[in-house]
């Protein structure tokens, strides 16, 4: 392992056994996190980022999910070989996480303070009068007023952004050296979701800690991220530096990505550029190019997988040559 990188993803296979039998919904899935950055992971609703993410915490639906291959390498050790007390203390203590629906991370019948300080207790050797500071002061820390009030609210009497950030407060009450946020603002307003991705990114520079950063927005991945992982029907198609994906794009489905944001050069009331078809579901995913797939195109491509390539020191690219060759076709008639 890499001493830059907190964290390591090697080839990680995640599947879900059906009555049809086992699908795979992570496919032979590789990148690194950093210490001390922020990775993004964008791609449309089915592409896999969620269960990329909860494979890496062991937070699947059991017993149906299962990563039945790859490495999760966290600071030298290989997360599928912990065994499952040890883990329990690197999940919550070393390893934060921000769930995406605030009211369904909290639960409705405890306190605020409550489950604060469950998770203070769980992973600190502290007493519960030091919880219940460590939970004020927490609290105050992410933004909220009169945190020695609010610890004592259930989250029903919280507003949205409130208790998006008492779910970023669960996840960073322990000092994690990674914090994994899965679509932290998509069900806030944009004055909100510029005020929780600013409390993050203060948050991270006082901690130093890494973040895995899971967004639908582009614009959210260009403001927030200092690598990007581009994901499609449960693989990478793509990976690199903010400024080598926004400014040289290599795959058609990046590139399309790119087109799809509305800019102010766009003519009033013009029709907005979308993307053909929809992701594949996972029981119809081919051997070969996925994109290809849902561009309705035949033979070998959809067959063979593309190899994944670095075309450029740290941006690397699943090599589909009917991708490469109508990447221009693909910007100018997406």
């Amino acid at each position: 392992m890499s001493s830059e990188n907190i964290l390591e993803v090697r080839d990680l296979v995640t599947e879900f056994k059906t009555d049809t039998g086992w699908l795979r919904a992570v496919d032979g899935v590789n990148f690194n996190v950093p210490k001390g950055k922020t990775v993004g992971i964008v791609g449309e609703s089915g592409c896999g980022k969620s269960v990329t993410a909860m494979s890496i915490v062991d937070l699947l639906p059991k017993p149906m999910g299962c990563v039945n291959g790859g490495e999760i390498v966290f600071k030298g050790r290989d997360l599928r070989k912990v065994d499952h007390d040890e883990f329990y203390k690197i999940r919550g203590g070393e390893i934060g996480v921000i769930f995406q629906e605030p009211m369904t991370a909290l639960n409705p019948v405890h306190r605020v303070g409550k489950q604060l300080t469950e998770v203070i207790l769980q992973h600190r050797d502290v007493t519960k009068e030091e919880a219940w500071q460590r939970a004020i002061d927490i609290l105050d820390k992410v933004g909220i007023p009169s945190p020695e009030r609010r610890v004592k609210e259930y989250p029903h009497q919280l507003s949205g952004g409130m208790r998006q950030r008492v779910v970023i407060a669960i996840a960073l009450a322990c000092k994690p050296d990674l914090v994994i946020a899965d679509e932290p603002t998509t069900a806030l307003d944009v004055t909100v979701q510029a005020q929780i991705l600013e409390l993050m990114e203060d948050m991270q520079n006082e901690l130093g800690m890494s973040v895995i950063l899971i967004t639908h927005d582009l614009g959210v991945i260009a403001e927030s991220c200092d690598e990007v992982v581009v994901m499609y029907a449960g693989r990478v198609v793509e990976r690199g530096s903010v400024m080598d994906i926004f400014t040289k794009p290599t795959h058609a489905y990046t590139r399309a990505l790119l087109s799809s944001i509305p800019t102010l050069e766009h003519e009033r009331k013009s029709e907005l550029t979308t993307i053909p078809g929809t992701v594949a579901s996972i029981t119809e995913f081919v051997t070969g190019c996925r994109f290809c797939q849902r561009m309705g195109r035949e033979g070998d491509t959809l067959k063979t997988r593309p190899d994944f390539i670095e075309v450029a020191p740290n941006h690397w690219v699943e090599d589909c040559p009917v991708c490469n060759h109508h990447n221009e076709q693909t910007k100018s008639t997406i």
